[in-house]
């Protein structure tokens, strides 16, 4: 699994010449409605075994939770499960907020 930064993360959506990641917003219902990045696919951790089917195992796919904790967990278990090119955004959306979008809520 491969760590990424808010600011690599923020410069790859932005540049057009690359294909963009799935971005898998795996936390809960509340913190997802508190801030989020646009685009975001949102998935709860505890649904990822159930859900799994939904994401295509070749897609290059960044998770996403608060501080990065959770979203490594989930970029593990998907690794194991089969899935190639999986990343984590260290710092997680506080790291965004912080970093990259300081609009943004943070909690």
């Amino acid at each position: 699994m491969q760590q990424i930064s808010a600011q690599d993360l923020a410069s790859w959506l932005a540049d057009e010449a690359r294909p963009n990641p799935v971005l898998l917003d795996v936390r809960e219902q509340w913190e997802v409605e508190t801030c989020h990045i646009d685009g975001a696919l949102h998935i709860p951790m505890n649904t990822i075994p159930a859900r799994i089917d939904d994401l295509d195992e070749d897609a290059t796919i960044v998770c996403i939770c608060h501080h990065g904790a959770r979203s490594m967990q989930v970029a593990a278990y998907l690794e194991h499960h089969g899935f190639g090119k999986m990343v984590n955004l260290t710092g997680g959306i506080h790291a965004w907020a912080l970093q990259v979008d300081s609009t943004m809520a943070k909690y």
